[in-house]
């Protein structure tokens, strides 16, 4: 079992000293790690693994680098963004950017590459997260960056086992159903099989039912689907973690019953639980299963997996992250990612800045939006917030939508499509600035349209950077 420690604004790391306390005597395998200053991370991992007398694995989300999660550690574009470049050297660098900056604070496994094909536009949780849309890119970057990863010593996870591209719903929200044919799911294997032949360490199962490989249950709960295809038909012989085990897909399979779900997913094959909400209540039930029925092998196999991994894994904490010249790269590499969907004519110093942010709401606060202005500054423009354009100032219409999990759907809401539409009607010339996936921008107007990936800091900084060039500054 892996729990999750959250980073909290006002008590830091501090709000998890029992918890630490009560998984350790347990017998955890390790931990996830949500959020942070990089310093207190590197201290929190210091000290949680003094506390313990065997190897620990400390795991995080760091698709976008480790300063996804981390503040101080160096931010990376989207991967659909580095995708979009199709340079192997890029992706690899990235890896291994995002894995040194992980070791630094003490994180040994990384839950990256995403290796989903993104192939429903619909899709409400993958999209810019994917390398893209073709199967053979994908796996050619998910390989890339897997052995970019190895190549510092820490170890990759693949996810979301056997793709998680083809839903319109979100497993967070619900437990999706997809169709597709086995023939077709080939296309969503092709990353995998790319990822264990890089010598993946850990592959993630989705929180869906896929009807042509099982049509009873999730795959993470699903025998056919992680023995008889991932084990026997891939030969993969490493870690295979679940999804987030308080997600509302696994609920949703096992009639909202996280013990009962945990239970089931060891019993299909799954060696790690990942992030129990409830833990002392689902680690009771795994004893209570073990001493009744939990066949012995199946349990000694799961910890021998984590414990090979975790004396694999080289833990150094190093203390080093966010340093300038990777910092510089990484922005280097993302103004290049930024694409210019319509004419775009450049812009005079002064102009109004309207911001429509699509990503307020949900369970967390979005990024902050300051770093576009700050480095439009940097740049030497003057911009004004403004509510709306006016017709004797040049705009430009920031418009923010990224990927959210409390979302349930892609897209740009009509209420944001207005606004626009009332910025171009007034300066029809007004520089439509996207903070999203290219394909979102179809429905939006103006002649003048740039699209950046994301709304992540450094996707900011780096259209204000690309509208500087772009202008002749």
């Amino acid at each position: 079992m892996f729990p999750a420690l959250r980073w909290d604004v006002k008590r830091g790391f501090d709000q998890h000293d029992a918890d630490i306390e009560r998984a350790l005597r347990r017998g955890v395998g390790g931990f996830i790690v949500f959020g942070g200053e990089a310093e207190a991370v590197h201290e929190l991992t210091t000290t949680t693994q003094t506390r313990c007398d065997y190897p620990l694995l400390f795991g995080s989300d760091l698709e976008r680098g480790a300063g996804q999660q981390f503040r101080g550690a160096t931010q990376l574009p989207p991967l659909a963004a580095i995708g979009s470049l199709d340079s192997l050297d890029v992706t690899t660098r990235a890896a291994r950017l995002t894995a040194r900056e992980a070791q630094g604070v003490g994180i040994n496994w990384i839950f990256a590459p995403d290796s989903d094909v993104d192939l429903e536009p619909r899709n409400p949780i993958v999209g810019t997260r994917s390398f893209g849309a073709s199967p053979a890119l994908v796996a050619r970057h998910v390989a890339a960056w897997t052995r970019g990863c190895h190549s510092e010593g820490v170890l990759a996870c693949a996810k979301h086992f056997p793709g998680h591209g083809r839903t319109t719903e979100d497993s967070h929200a619900v437990l999706p159903r997809v169709p597709a044919d086995r023939r077709a799911l080939e296309q969503d294997l092709e990353p995998f099989r790319a990822a264990i032949d890089a010598g993946i360490d850990a592959i993630m199962t989705a929180h869906i039912v896929f009807e042509s490989l099982d049509d009873t249950t999730a795959a993470t709960l699903s025998h056919a689907i992680i023995n008889d295809i991932l084990r026997r038909e891939l030969r993969f012989n490493g870690l295979v973690v679940t999804d987030g085990m308080g997600m509302q897909g696994i609920l949703d399979a096992c009639d909202g019953d996280e013990a009962t779900a945990g239970i089931a997913a060891l019993n299909a094959g799954c060696d790690v639980l990942l992030y129990p909400t409830h833990f002392e209540s689902v680690a009771d039930a795994l004893d209570a299963e073990i001493r009744r029925s939990l066949p012995e092998r199946r349990v000694t196999d799961s910890v021998e997996r984590v414990r090979a991994a975790a004396e694999r894994a080289i833990t150094s904490a190093t203390g080093h992250w966010g340093e300038t010249p990777d910092r510089a790269w990484s922005l280097d590499v993302a103004v290049q990612t930024v694409q210019s969907l319509r004419d775009t004519i450049g812009l005079p110093r002064e102009f109004d800045l309207v911001t429509v942010d699509d990503d307020i709401g949900g369970p967390f606060p979005s990024p902050s939006r300051d770093p576009f202005t700050d480095e439009l500054r940097e740049q030497g423009f003057e911009p004004r917030a403004a509510d709306c354009a006016h017709d004797d100032r040049a705009a430009v219409v920031a418009v923010y939508a990224d990927i959210r999990a409390w979302k349930g759907a892609p897209g740009i809401s009509a209420a944001a499509i207005a606004r626009i539409q009332a910025a171009v009607t007034v300066r029809s010339d007004a520089v439509i600035l996207l903070f999203a996936h290219p394909r979102l921008a179809e429905p939006l107007p103006g002649r003048q349209l740039v699209a950046a990936w994301g709304g992540e800091a450094i996707m900011q900084q780096a259209a204000a950077r690309w509208l500087a060039h772009a202008s002749g500054r």
